[in-house]
């Protein structure tokens, strides 16, 4: 959530980054409405309380007479106080529940618009001519099945569409990109996590994925307890109701989940193999900093992503994000994008978010500074998103007889070994 002060302070901003998500501009007005309720019912609680308290004090040295009076003004009060208390938890709550429908504040540099109105910042790589090679590129399903690396038929006689088997070389594959993935992680200084895939409601939306995110997420009805489609929400909540020293900033850590989509909305998009589903695993960096470093170490997690794709010998390309396409907690987003030969088109691999405050604010984390005690700032950034990774390397490093060449930073993972051969039938 963003600070109330700031929003009394400078609601027009506000009002702006509202108007460029695409989202509703009046919830800053009748947020404002609530918080004016709140702070002055709030002093009229205080008023009468005060009131009550010197009553107290003067009954007892009363006339008889006096008395009476005083007895019947206590009465009075206490009727007052009670409806002023009620009244302050009422506006205080609205406010709370006005303040939690609110993204967080656009960062100035975000281009305006929607999905399609991204800036792309660079590109990386050379996309391979393959008409020039002599053959046309196999799609990566084409490629998995020649490999015995993926079965999405049985995925979804086991269990419905959009859900997959990774056998043979393809379950090696996706275990050689996280462990290299955890040792890029690792030696740039992220403690490696094994984080938990169910959390409770006040983690999920603590960082901000109960709301316009929330048809995304499956729900455990009896439990109350969700499924996280990325292990961002239980490493923001790890420092959930702390207070954190400044001088052990930045904390960083590398987190390997499961993820969990209901890809709500998605239907007829990416239908055919690995690239949309409804599970999968991840490597997760995130970040705890100092509100002043958070657009630094945005950079930094920005350029820990081009090491990795770089590294996996990809073509990418590195978008900033428009407006209405960063979802309620960041205030900025970068996306790279790797070249899937078969679609002609860059389509997202990894993301890294800035949310500032946001998040912190929230989950009530906190950093002591001396002896200031104030929000930090929340960051993440995918390092490996394993289905869609699998499926640009299959592309990009395909050869004519359907093997697939692997990346040197890879081969330690896999025995050495430096090409996946197709399989006998």
């Amino acid at each position: 959530m963003i600070d109330l002060r700031l929003l009394r302070e400078d609601p027009d901003r506000v009002r702006a980054s509202q108007r460029a998500r695409g989202e509703d501009v009046a919830l800053v007005d009748s947020l404002l409405s609530a918080d004016e309720r709140r702070r002055s019912s709030g002093v009229r609680f205080d008023e009468l309380r005060a009131e009550q308290k010197q009553l107290g004090k003067l009954i007892p040295k009363a006339t008889a007479e006096e008395k009476a009076e005083l007895l019947g003004r206590a009465e009075q009060l206490k009727a007052d106080v009670k409806a002023a208390d009620a009244e302050r938890d009422a506006a205080d709550a609205e406010t709370q529940e006005l303040l939690l429908r609110l993204g967080n504040l656009v960062h100035p540099d975000v281009p305006v618009g929607g999905e399609e109105d991204f800036v792309t910042l660079e590109t990386h790589g050379t996309i391979r001519d393959f008409d020039a090679e002599g053959f046309a590129p196999k799609d990566h399903l084409e490629l998995g099945q020649i490999l015995g690396a993926i079965d999405v038929e049985r995925g979804a006689k086991v269990s419905g569409s959009r859900f997959y088997f990774l056998t043979g070389v393809g379950a090696l594959l996706e275990l050689a990109l996280v462990n290299a993935a955890l040792a890029q992680a690792t030696a740039a200084g992220f403690t490696p996590m094994l984080t938990p895939a169910l959390v409770r409601p006040q983690s999920m939306a603590g960082t901000g994925f109960l709301g316009q995110a929330s048809q995304d997420v499956y729900h455990l009805d009896k439990d109350d307890l969700y499924l996280v489609g990325t292990s961002e929400v239980p490493l923001a909540a790890y420092h959930m109701d702390e207070i954190l020293d400044a001088d052990k900033l930045p904390l960083r850590y590398a987190g390997f989940s499961p993820c969990f989509r209901r890809e709500a909305g998605s239907h007829g998009k990416d239908t055919r193999g690995i690239f949309r589903v409804h599970q999968f695993d991840k490597v997760e960096m995130f970040s705890y900093v100092a509100p002043e470093d958070s657009q630094a170490e945005h950079q930094r997690l920005l350029e820990w992503e081009k090491q990795w794709l770089t590294s996996l010998e990809l073509p990418f390309r590195v978008i900033d994000v428009a407006s209405g396409d960063l979802g309620a907690s960041a205030a900025r987003k970068y996306d790279c994008e790797a070249w899937i030969p078969t679609q002609g088109k860059y389509r997202e691999l990894t993301s890294t978010s800035d949310c500032t405050e946001f998040q912190s604010r929230r989950l009530a984390i906190r950093v002591r500074d001396g002896k200031q005690v104030k929000p930090l700032a929340t960051l993440n950034g995918t390092l490996c998103a394993v289905p869609r990774t699998i499926v640009a390397i299959l592309e990009n490093h395909q050869q004519a007889d359907g093997s697939v060449r692997v990346p040197e930073v890879l081969r330690p993972y896999l025995g050495g070994r430096e090409v996946l051969e197709p399989v006998a039938k």
